[in-house]
């Protein structure tokens, strides 16, 4: 089992940049790929990026892509996802999660784990 904390959300002005962290206890981080989402107001949980822990293969949402970066550090146990050129419509809640059934590998389609783990999110609003 392994237990999720996200940080790093906060305001910021459009064309800004965000680092979120999303620190795992509980369990060896390098047994399981691990996947940003993020749920604006009303709308769906959306799968934004994911790393995978076996070649270290990363994906990316078509929205985010060129602005954000995932990578990870096992020996820290977290993984990062470095937001740059920020937009309104990038408001939301960000979550990470891992996948019990994709183990070490991301899902490419970014869909949501039938079965894992998920922390309690971090709020991200950009506005001028």
């Amino acid at each position: 089992q392994v237990q999720l904390v996200e940080s790093g959300g906060g305001l910021v002005q459009p064309g800004g940049s965000l680092t979120l962290s999303c620190a795992a206890s509980g369990s060896r981080l390098d047994f399981y790929a691990i996947t940003w989402f993020r749920q604006a107001p009303e709308k769906e949980r959306d799968g934004v990026s994911c790393i995978s822990t076996s070649d270290g293969s990363t994906y990316y949402a078509d929205s985010v892509k060129g602005r954000f970066t995932i990578s990870r550090d096992n020996v820290k146990k977290t993984v990062y996802l470095q937001m740059n050129s920020l937009k309104p419509e990038d408001t939301a809640v960000y979550y990470c999660a891992a996948d019990d059934l994709m183990g070490a590998l991301c899902d490419p389609r970014l869909r949501a784990p039938v079965a894992g783990y998920w922390g309690q999110g971090t709020q991200v609003t950009v506005s001028s």
